[in-house]
């Protein structure tokens, strides 16, 4: 059955990357539709928006698309799925996308054959296991809580000593550990006001770096 707010949502394009249209809510925030409070047993619309650092990392990947061209490509937490998109579009060879949330995974899916390209996509968790022999990780706005942020590194860098690529994108929303990435690209990107109360949020994409940096 498909989610509630699926009815509410347009297929627009995204504003960093216009190239992409996905299925989103425009013009109301995140606790707009949540009732003002998120709840433990209904993970909160993430994938209803575009949020700052999945934008980011879509314009990165479409700009370089030597980076996922002819790779399997893992999209974490991948919420509308938009970096996924790209990867596709960029050329890799096979893209998988994983949220917790069971409406994610159907938004991917819908913006995945909106823009023409294929996505494999599920529910699930994946921090406790393995990235599933992928050769790039994408993780956008993933650290955004410290029990998150301690979860996500240890995966994303499991992965790496696995041999995979790992790009981030992030906003600034303080739990980055930055020690563990180097900054390949700096966006301004445009965002909704009533979804972070600003027009436009600087956003980096991150790489793991080979050496991790004491500290």
């Amino acid at each position: 059955m498909p989610h509630p707010l699926t009815a509410r949502t347009r297929l627009l394009p995204v504003p960093l990357v216009p190239e992409i249209s996905i299925h989103r809510i425009d013009g109301v925030g995140l606790f707009d539709l949540t009732g003002g409070e998120l709840r433990h047993d209904q993970p909160p619309p993430f994938w209803a928006f575009a949020w700052a650092g999945g934008q980011a990392l879509a314009r990165y990947v479409l700009d370089n698309p030597a980076i996922v061209a002819g790779l399997r490509v893992l999209d974490v937490a991948a919420g509308s799925g938009v970096a996924a998109v790209a990867a596709a579009r960029a050329g890799a060879a096979a893209v998988d996308a994983v949220d917790v949330d069971p409406a994610a995974a159907a938004a991917v899916l819908r913006n995945a054959a909106a823009n023409g390209v294929t996505v494999s996509a599920r529910a699930g968790d994946v921090l406790g296991g393995s990235a599933g022999g992928a050769q790039v990780l994408l993780a956008g706005d993933v650290f955004y809580s410290r029990s998150t942020a301690e979860r996500m590194s240890a995966f994303l860098r499991a992965a790496h000593r696995d041999g995979a690529r790992v790009l981030v994108g992030d906003p600034g929303g303080g739990f980055l550990p930055e020690r563990l990435f180097a900054k390949v690209a700096e966006y301004l990107v445009p965002v909704p006001p009533a979804l972070e109360e600003t027009d436009q949020l600087s956003t980096a994409v991150w790489e793991m770096r080979a050496t991790i940096r004491p500290g």
